[in-house]
């Protein structure tokens, strides 16, 4: 028997510090170590592993698909693996950060995930007014947006929403206040009880909240959700400035028409995208707030590391 045949295949469902938590095919799950100094383990892995006792060490990580994450001038900070979509959470109220927003389509185009984004709070009549028409130009990039109202509950949101989660490994990402933990909550029934559970098991009985976990929606195990923690900044230093345009679809078409082609489309004589800006003169595809996102960012990521 070779070393691999005795290696089992299990899905990580849960992380922190140096401990994870990995499924098994039949659904079980087991505390696993990762082999090693430094973990490279993220949830939604696909690893190989090797009971020891009643925990287990995991030798393998299997080749993935995607990785969502930020980067910025210090760290990286790794989400989930082997997504099929990024929900992206936001509300009417508090008023959504428009910058925000675009990093996290941009990580998500760069690692060619599927984004989706939810607006909560429909309730509240005229802020999710205000906010539905300044997401009017990510729907014409053809970006889902949907409209949810997790205080009311209302069962015409949650079916509209699974039908788009179905048969998917989806991961939730949204700011404080935008009903992040309402929703996995109304989506995954006691879901605030297993949290307890992982986090006992991985902390030798101290509560404390994990930074990422996975759910199943169903009980057939084909539909996920994995919660993520919120965050305050979301940085792109992981991503080109050069690459940045191609990130972005209201931009990219535009990127052929560029007399130059080492364009930054900041500056240049005969810039397809600079043409496309919406001005007092020009109606254009590409709103004036999305090309000021583009050029603050290509700035940010264009600064010398120290």
């Amino acid at each position: 028997m070779t070393e691999r045949a005795t290696l089992d295949p299990g899905l990580v469902v849960a992380s922190h510090g140096r401990h994870c938590l990995v499924e098994t095919p039949e659904g079980q799950r087991v505390i696993c170590h990762p082999r090693g100094k430094k973990s490279q383990v993220v949830v939604g892995d696909r690893v190989l592993w090797q009971a020891s006792q009643d925990e287990g060490t995991i030798e393998k990580i299997e080749e993935r698909r995607n990785l969502f994450y930020r980067q910025d001038e210090i760290r990286t900070k790794s989400f989930a693996a082997n997504l099929d979509l990024v929900l992206i959470l936001i509300a009417a109220e508090p008023e959504f950060s428009e910058s925000q927003l675009s990093r996290a389509l941009i990580a998500a185009e760069a690692e060619r995930i599927t984004p989706l984004i939810a607006l909560n709070k429909s309730d509240l009549v005229e802020p999710f007014e205000r906010a539905w028409e300044r997401l009017l130009p990510y729907q014409r990039m053809g970006y889902g947006v949907l409209p949810l109202s997790l205080r009311l509950s209302r069962d015409v949101d949650h079916a509209h929403l699974l039908q788009h989660l179905q048969g998917k490994t989806t991961l939730v990402l949204g700011p404080s206040g935008a009903g992040k933990s309402t929703l996995i909550n109304l989506l995954v029934p006691g879901a605030t009880a297993q949290t307890g559970e992982i986090s006992q098991a991985l902390n030798s009985g101290k509560h404390t909240t994990t930074s990422t976990t996975w759910y199943w929606v169903d009980a057939a195990r084909s539909t996920a959700l994995i919660d993520s923690p919120g965050f305050q900044e979301f940085g792109l230093h992981h991503i080109d400035p050069m690459q940045l345009a191609a990130c972005m679809p209201d931009l990219r078409p535009h990127v052929a028409n560029c007399r130059f082609y080492n364009c930054t489309h900041l500056h240049e004589p005969g810039c397809g995208v600079r043409a496309e800006v919406q001005s007092a003169d020009s109606p254009g595809s590409i709103s004036a707030r999305r090309y000021k996102i583009y050029s603050d960012l290509f700035a940010e990521l264009s600064r010398p590391a120290y």
